[in-house]
């Protein structure tokens, strides 16, 4: 019995326009509506996730924000942070630290209304061909305002979430191994996209919010549904009692996922939530 749906957002849950389908929507507040609760589970910030709570009517339902990839857990009622696990203020300026040896990679940070980078004005990577406002894309689907320090590693007096870093795809491609090499056995180092390679607290992903979480609140993982399209949902997937891959996801995921389901421009989460709904 379907008890918990937890699903990835960009490339999963998301269409190419960054919204919830009509269809989608109304597929999961009909679920919601028989008892299921809904999980928003991703990379992005809690704040990038309120928005979309709010659309789905999560914080009717009792709905969970599972934030940075795992590190924090909020409940949509009460506001109340359910998990959370950073990196400490040391690993933090280490990792900060180590990012100055590659002058083509831009960290980002974020804390409380504002996401922290070095150079305000150096928003542009490249991605297939073309310059995309990395920077912008990444403070307005967080909902923070863009602020500059230029040296983070002596800003960061705080935990951090996370460190996320982007670059030209092939830059990263090229440099990620050294990127990670002091940190690779401390923390969690990971690509969460082709422009996008992040550093988390250890032993931190999607699997481990959620198990932490909703086993005390009586959940089985028999009773969860995971939607995914990317390497940082394969545990996710493979936590659920039924994992579901989007037709756009890497192939990995596909493999080891129970079923694939239709492209995120396909309505492929409210097609695969309407048919279990009506199989009871």
């Amino acid at each position: 019995m379907m008890r918990v749906i937890a699903m990835d957002m960009d490339g999963t849950l998301l269409n190419s326009q960054k919204r919830i389908s009509p269809r989608t929507r109304e597929a999961l507040i009909r679920a919601e509506q028989e008892g299921v609760i809904l999980i928003l589970a991703s990379g992005r910030p809690t704040s990038g996730l309120m928005g979309f709570a709010r659309e789905l009517e999560m914080e009717k339902h009792h709905g969970l924000l599972v934030s940075y990839n795992g590190s924090q857990v909020v409940d949509c009622e009460t506001g109340k942070v359910l998990f959370n696990q950073a990196l400490s203020v040391e690993e933090g300026k280490a990792v900060l630290e180590h990012m100055k040896k590659f002058d083509r990679v831009r960290p980002m940070i974020d804390r409380g209304k504002y996401m922290y980078v070095n150079n305000v004005y150096d928003q542009y990577i490249t991605v297939k061909g073309k310059l995309f406002n990395v920077m912008e894309y990444e403070s307005r689907g967080g909902n923070f305002n863009l602020c500059e320090e230029r040296d983070l590693a002596a800003f960061v007096d705080f935990p951090l979430n996370k460190i996320l870093t982007t670059a030209d795809p092939e830059y990263l491609q090229a440099h990620y191994k050294e990127m990670m090499e002091p940190f690779k056995d401390a923390l969690n180092c990971m690509f969460t996209g082709a422009f996008y390679f992040e550093f988390t607290a250890k032993g931190i992903d999607k699997a481990r919010a959620l198990g932490t979480v909703l086993e005390p609140m009586g959940y089985r993982r028999e009773d969860m549904v995971a939607f995914g399209d990317g390497h940082n949902d394969a545990s996710m997937l493979d936590y659920a009692g039924y994992g579901v891959a989007m037709a756009n996801g890497v192939e990995e995921l596909k493999a080891k996922a129970d079923e694939v389901t239709a492209s995120l421009d396909e309505d492929g989460v409210g097609m695969t939530v309407e048919r279990m709904l009506e199989r009871g």
